[in-house]
Formats: structure tokens, sequence, C-alpha cells
């Protein structure tokens, strides 16, 4: 139904967990080449095991997403390992709980340096190989939380992730006439490392406030960042994907208490 992308060179930041991992096992699967990437070595070790089966070839590189001389190193390798870039997987993310009466400049300099900063440094770098490609795709993991709903202790990444959203918006505009576009997919609760932990009856509890009766996995998210990355999705830009199992759509929990 669909071209493939079975050669082409992807970019993921934030690789070595959670959706990160996911994207990276998604698109090596679909016989990608995959630049996986984090800031944590050891981690990005581990992650890295028992990927080398897959269709796609994974190498690893140890970058920081708040440094634009390591999102540029990373470009560099990604465009010399494998011959350019074709995909950015903009997925690097930090989401640090503090209540807004206790939160100070330092704690929204963090979340934001990586969040927002990090995703457009990371943009800027790739785009010379972006546009060298002629179907350049930018995928950007934003979030249900700031752009659609709230939490309590999540104000500033709430804030961040509707600026990535108003990031892509004009983002788009900009790289139109270069052939790239760049979308972005907004998860839900979705089960990753993060979850780990809190017992069986808090996961069932996130998963009864879900119509579809279950949190998300992290390869739900990636194959919509998939999605996004085939020749077929050229004319969508600027857009972003809800991928929740319907979680924003009751309007209360009585809603679901009605099923």
């Amino acid at each position: 139904m669909f071209n493939s992308i079975e050669g082409r060179s992807v970019v993921v930041t934030g690789g070595s967990k959670g959706i990160g991992l996911g994207m990276v096992r998604v698109f090596a699967r679909a016989g990608a080449n995959v630049l996986m990437t984090a800031r944590d070595a050891p981690t990005l070790a581990r992650a890295a095991e028992g990927l080398n089966d897959l269709p796609g070839a994974v190498s690893t590189l140890q970058v920081d997403v708040t440094n634009p001389d390591s999102l540029a190193g990373m470009a560099e390798v990604a465009a010399e390992r494998h011959g350019g870039i074709d995909v950015l997987c903009a997925n690097a993310g930090i989401f640090p709980s503090k209540r807004l009466g206790e939160m100070t400049s330092e704690d929204m300099d963090s979340v934001f340096g990586v969040n927002v900063k990090g995703t457009i440094h990371a943009v800027q770098a790739c785009m010379p190989w972006l546009e060298t490609s002629g179907h350049g795709r930018v995928v950007v993991t934003s979030s249900i939380t700031g752009p659609v709903t709230g939490y309590p202790g999540w104000s500033h990444y709430g804030a961040s992730k509707a600026a990535q959203m108003g990031f892509i918006r004009t983002a788009a505009i900009e790289l139109a006439p270069k052939k790239i576009t760049i979308n972005a997919v907004l998860p839900g609760n979705v089960i990753t490392e993060g979850l780990d932990g809190l017992g069986q009856q808090y996961l069932d509890e996130m998963a009864s406030s879900v119509p579809a009766g279950s949190l998300g996995s992290v390869e739900d998210i990636a194959n919509a960042a998939l999605f996004f990355a085939l020749d077929e999705a050229a004319y969508i830009t600027g857009q972003s994907l809800i991928v929740d199992g319907g979680q924003v759509l009751p309007e209360s929990a009585m809603a679901l208490g009605e099923m």
C-alpha cells in the first residue's frame, strides 16, 4: 500500500528508551538506517543490544540536545554513516514534576532547554541534509499535555509542548520550499520505563480513563511517526496527530461510566 523507506537515513534524538527507542525499532524494522542518540552513554549502549537483527542498520551516538555543537556533530555523523539525512525524529524531552508555587527559573530553563530549544536546534542542524534528500521529514514528539490537556505539576512541561506546536506551524512554511515537511505526534498515556514501580493498580486506573481501555505502546506512537516519514505523507505539513486511544474525548469520567 505504501512506498518503502528502506535504506533511508533516520536520526532519533532521545532514542535510548521509551517512545524514542520504539521509533528506532519501528524505523529499523522498516529497513531504514537509524542513528540512535541520547545523552547518557551507558543507557544508549544497553538500548542498542538486541537491535542488530533488524533489517535496517542501527548505530549510536552520545548527543546532548541542549548543546548546538553536539547536534551539529550528530548531523555530520548521520550523513557520514548513512549518506545523508532523510528523517529527523526530534523526540528528546524531559518531564520533571514541579508545582507552580515551587517552580524556579532554573526548572523552567531546564525543561525549555531540552524540549523547545533542543527541538529547534536539532532541526537547524539537520536542515542542509534534509533539503538535499528531496523528501526530508521532521517528526516532533509533543504531547496531549499542554496543547490539549493539563496536569498538576507539569505547567512548565505543558508550556514547552505547546511551544513545540507553535514552532512547527511556522517552520512548516519555511521548510516547504525545501521539500521538507514537519509534523508532530501527540501521545497520551503510554507504557514506558517511566511507569515502572508505580504498581498495577495505578496502571489500571490510568487505563480506565482511556476509552480504548488500555494504555498505548511506544510502537503506537512510532507507527504514527513512520507514517509522517513516508512519501505518501508528502502533502502533510505543520500538522499534529493525537495518538491516545481516545483519552481526550470524554467530557468527564461519567462519560466512560455510561459505556
